[in-house]
């Protein structure tokens, strides 16, 4: 793609630059007693753990090989 002033498309990429670390510049910390309430079961990814350690089987199962889940899997499922 031609552009015909090239001061515009530097303007552009600065303001998208400028624009990307504003946004980057709002992240708060949370407050060490709202920190427990963030911990809670409900605020949690997978809320039922059953659910998560089929789906870690599966995976491991699936990708046969040793590392995050800490177990080896032949591809089959037969661990």
């Amino acid at each position: 793609m031609k552009f015909r002033n090239r001061k515009h498309l530097i303007r552009g990429i600065c303001l998208l630059a400028m624009l990307q670390l504003a946004a980057c510049s709002s992240v708060e910390r949370v407050a060490p007693y709202d920190r427990g309430y963030l911990a809670e079961d409900g605020m949690q990814w997978d809320t039922n753990s059953r659910n998560a350690k089929l789906k870690g089987h599966v995976y491991t199962s699936k990708e046969a090989s040793s590392g995050g889940a800490g177990s080896a899997g032949g591809g089959c499922g037969c661990n």
